[in-house]
C-alpha cells in the first residue's frame, strides 16, 4: 500500500509520516530526496549552471539551495522550469524504490501532490491541515520571516482545496496526542482486511 501525504507548508506532513513510520511503515520524504539525490545529480547540476551560471553553486560544490529558493519563490517561470527539471528525476527514484520493495507499506511526503496531479501514484491520499495562523507560527519558529512564509504558502494550492481532494484529513492543531490518536485510527482503518 502507498499513502501520499500532503498538506500546506508547516502543517506537519513530516510529523505524520514519522508517526506512520513508528507503526512500521516505510517513509519517503520527497523534499529530502530532491535535496540529497536530485540536486546532487551531475546532469541536474549541469542544467542549473547552464541556466543560472556559477552563482547557483555553493563554494563546496553543492547547489546553493538558499540562492535558488529565492529565485523559485519570486519567479513562477523559474519555479516551473525547476519542477520540469527535477520531478522526472524524483519520480525515477520513487519507481526504483517501490520496485525494490514492492510488498512494503509506504508513506510518501509530497508537498505538490494535488498541484502536479500525482494521485495515481497512491492508493490513498492524506492531507495534514491546520489553521493559517498556526501554519505561519510554525514557519516563523523555523526562522522564516512572516512575509516569506506568506509568499511560500501562496505558491501552493490553497489548503481548503487540498482538504477537499484528499481521501483523509488529519487536523494538526491540538496536542501531539490528538494527532497520534488520529493517525492510529487511520492506520487501523487502512489495515483492516489487509
Amino acid at each position: 500500500m502507498r499513502i501520499g501525504i500532503t498538506g500546506g507548508i508547516g502543517c506537519g506532513k513530516s510529523t505524520v509520516a514519522g508517526l506512520f513510520e513508528d507503526h512500521g511503515w516505510r517513509r519517503l520524504d520527497s523534499d529530502a530526496l530532491v535535496r540529497d539525490q536530485v540536486l546532487t545529480d551531475a546532469r541536474v547540476q549541469q542544467k542549473l549552471q547552464q541556466r543560472f551560471g556559477s552563482e547557483v553553486m555553493a563554494a563546496d560544490g553543492t547547489v546553493n539551495r538558499v540562492w535558488l529558493g529565492e529565485r523559485v519563490f519570486t519567479d513562477n517561470a523559474v519555479r516551473l522550469w525547476l519542477e520540469e527539471l527535477t520531478h522526472p528525476v524524483l519520480f525515477d527514484l520513487w519507481r526504483a524504490t517501490f520496485a525494490a520493495e514492492s510488498n512494503v507499506a509506504w508513506t510518501v511526503e509530497v508537498p505538490l501532490l494535488f498541484e502536479k496531479n500525482l494521485e495515481n501514484w497512491f492508493d490513498f491520499t492524506v492531507c495534514v491541515a491546520c489553521s493559517h495562523g498556526q501554519q505561519l507560527a510554525r514557519l516563523e519558529l523555523r526562522g522564516l520571516p512572516h512575509a516569506l512564509a506568506e509568499q511560500r504558502i501562496s505558491k501552493q494550492l490553497p489548503l481548503e482545496q487540498k482538504i477537499e481532494q484528499a481521501d483523509f484529513v488529519l487536523w494538526n492543531e491540538g496536542s501531539p496526542e490528538f494527532l497520534q490518536d488520529q493517525v492510529d485510527q487511520l492506520i487501523g482503518s487502512l489495515t483492516v482486511g489487509r
